[in-house]
Order: C-alpha cells, then sequence, then structure tokens
C-alpha cells in the first residue's frame, strides 16, 4: 500500500489483491470446472451460504411455510470460499456466480432466479402475493425500501464490511467513508421506524425481511465486529425493530440454514425438511 501509488492507463490482474477473499476474486465471469448441482424432491431447490443476502430467502421462506402456504425446499449448501458458485451447474442457475440461487422445478421448463430481491418477489407472488402489501400506497412503499435495500447494502458489506473486516489493512480513509455512509443510512431506518411500527407502514413485509438480513445482523452484533464502533445501540428504533423481528420463528429458523459457523444449533449445513432443525443440538 504506497501513498504514491498512480494507476496504470489500463487495469491488468497480475497479482491477488490480498485480504479474506483473494482466493476467488478475479476480474472474469463463467465457470472454471464442471460441477453439476444437486436436486432434492422438493420444487423448489435453493443454492445458498447463510450470508445476509442468503438469509433473506430462507427467511422468507420459513416465513412462508408458516404462514400456511406450499413452498416446501431444499437448501443446498454452497461453499463461497472453496469456489462453489464457479462450477458449471451454478453458473447455468446464476450467471454473475452470486449466492442465492433458486431453480423452480414446477415451472415448465424449470425456472431459475437470480438476485436476492428477485427471488423473494418470485416466491412472494408464487404464493399470491404473501408479505407483499395489498393498498397501493403501501405497496409502492415496501418496493421503494426493498429497493433501497439492495442498492445500500454494497455500502455496509462491499465498503463498510470488506474494509473494517476483510481487507489486508487497516485504511482510516476508506473505514472512515463507509462508515459515515453506514451511520447515515442507520439514522435513514431511525427516523423512518421512529414514526412506523413496519418498513411498509403497518404490517410486516419483504422489505422488513431483506433490510433486516443487513441492517438487522450488524444492530444485533452478528457482522463485522462493529455495533460497538458504530454505536448501533444509539439507534433506538433500529434496535426496537432488529430485536422484533429477530423474536420471529421463521427468522430464527431461516437464518440457520446453509451456515456453517456459530454454535452447533446455528449450524443447518443442508435444509431439506422442517425435521432437519428438530435434529439440531439444543443450545
Amino acid at each position: 500500500m504506497s501513498e504514491d501509488y498512480v494507476p496504470p492507463k489500463v487495469w491488468t490482474w497480475n497479482k491477488p489483491s490480498g485480504g479474506t477473499f483473494a482466493s476467488i476474486n478475479r476480474p472474469v465471469a463463467g465457470a472454471t470446472h464442471e460441477a453439476p448441482l444437486p436436486v432434492g424432491k422438493h420444487p423448489l431447490q435453493l443454492y445458498s451460504l447463510a450470508t445476509p443476502n442468503g438469509i433473506k430467502v430462507t427467511i422468507l421462506l420459513e416465513e412462508l411455510l408458516e404462514a400456511g402456504h406450499s413452498a416446501e425446499y431444499d437448501a443446498w449448501h454452497i461453499d463461497i470460499g472453496k469456489g462453489d458458485q464457479f462450477g458449471s451447474g451454478f453458473v447455468a442457475v446464476n450467471p454473475n456466480s452470486k449466492i442465492p440461487a433458486l431453480m423452480d422445478h414446477s415451472a415448465s421448463p424449470p425456472q431459475r432466479v437470480f438476485e436476492s430481491a428477485s427471488i423473494m418477489l418470485y416466491l412472494a407472488e408464487k404464493s399470491g402475493g404473501a408479505f407483499i402489501p395489498k393498498e397501493p400506497s403501501a405497496r409502492t412503499e415496501m418496493f421503494s425500501w426493498l429497493f433501497w435495500q439492495m442498492g445500500s447494502a454494497p455500502f455496509l458489506g462491499g465498503g463498510f464490511g470488506h474494509f473494517y473486516a476483510y481487507a489486508p489493512v487497516k485504511i482510516e480513509y476508506a473505514i472512515n467513508r463507509y462508515a459515515m455512509e453506514v451511520k447515515r443510512q442507520l439514522d435513514v431506518l431511525d427516523r423512518h421506524l421512529a414514526q412506523h411500527a413496519w418498513m411498509a407502514g403497518g404490517e410486516y413485509s419483504l422489505a422488513d425481511i431483506a433490510i433486516w438480513s443487513w441492517y438487522g445482523s450488524v444492530a444485533l452484533g452478528r457482522a463485522y465486529g462493529a455495533a460497538e464502533f458504530l454505536d448501533v445501540e444509539s439507534y433506538a428504533h433500529v434496535m426496537e425493530w432488529a430485536r422484533r423481528i429477530d423474536a420471529r420463528p421463521a427468522v430464527q429458523r431461516g437464518r440457520k440454514v446453509n451456515r456453517t459457523w456459530g454454535e452447533p444449533w446455528e449450524q443447518l449445513r443442508e435444509r431439506h425438511s422442517a425435521a432437519d432443525f428438530d435434529a439440531l443440538p439444543k443450545p
């Protein structure tokens, strides 16, 4: 890291960038190896990992099941550290090689769905509009906040999270730049939640699930080890909302799926039926 670094006229990839994910970062797309994806017994086949983007979908699936919808699914673990997302089968489902990715085998031909918000909307609409408000104004509000999350989270994860927790060196400018933006985003949420119980107003929706998966994780001290650094407790309305969502049984189940770290009772590497949760060790 040099203060007098001058970017070349044309950037070329000639050495690993360093940091936690250096071994899987590359400037080209496409598969690196042949690897067909497994297919279970349910129409919905999810290929994912319990990152914030991954748990958006597993939480929604568990919420749909709890609400009585037909949403049984198999969830297969994708180890991004080992490059599973670059296997030919995964790339066929998501050409961008990012989790989560979904195949719906009840469609003819089977339907692929990628990008977390797209998967959430697909599943909600498939379930008759579940967790999407029916009233037009609230529906529009929900969509606004859902896409706010999609546009804002790269500053939280790829910006703040990367430079605070994963980069090979601590760069004061980068950490300050992204910490300022994350705190501004938390303030946006806090001001909104001071006036509304849920993101779309009066009902729990896809927007709450999506935003909680990122910002709730930070607020509850589960991401980047940064809760104290960001002074999350000062955002009282965000904290109350985050804890209220965290208490939902479907949320507690969903965040365990495809998880391979943390306490043993939090780890469900693969999920193929509701009984899989019962087989987990007790706290």
